[in-house]
């Protein structure tokens, strides 16, 4: 025993057919599916949401065409302008970016000279104090032999 027992389609308006189902004897449901318009299936189906705003075409001589038109205009050309602002604003951040890097990097050079030169003076002054440590006790050495054979 099936539930449903009979299904009726009708054409409904720009490619949306209501299709009607009698379920046991609750009656008709009526549920709105998308169908291609056509029999070869070649139109476009539409929402029911959208189906009231494309009530009719519009004609271009129109006033509320040209408003539309107008306001759409004013909106594409403001995108552009945010979108070319943006780039703008990319394109300073990356030259402000590169130029702290070359400073940061002269830096690193400057700091790393630096460095080799205290390195430099720390190894002279060690290997000056450690002659000058031997040559103490080499001379307290001779003294100490000096002092012992008389």
């Amino acid at each position: 025993m099936s539930k449903i027992s009979q299904q009726n389609s009708t054409p409904g308006v720009n490619g949306i057919s209501v299709i009607h189902t009698q379920a046991h004897a609750s009656g008709l449901q009526q549920v709105p599916q998308l169908v291609p318009a056509g029999p070869g299936g070649g139109g476009k189906a539409v929402a029911p949401s959208k189906q009231s705003k494309k009530s009719s075409p519009m004609d271009r001589n129109s006033d509320e065409y040209r408003q539309r038109r107008e306001r759409n205009n004013m909106a594409v050309k403001k995108s552009r302008l945010k979108s070319k602002q943006k780039a703008q604003d990319t394109l300073q951040r990356v030259n402000q970016l590169k130029e702290e890097n070359e400073r940061l990097e002269a830096k690193i050079k400057l700091l790393t000279k630096e460095l080799s030169v205290l390195k430099d003076l720390f190894l002279e002054h060690a290997h000056n104090l450690a002659d000058n440590v031997q040559s103490i006790s080499t001379e307290n050495t001779t003294a100490d032999a000096d002092s012992s054979g008389q």
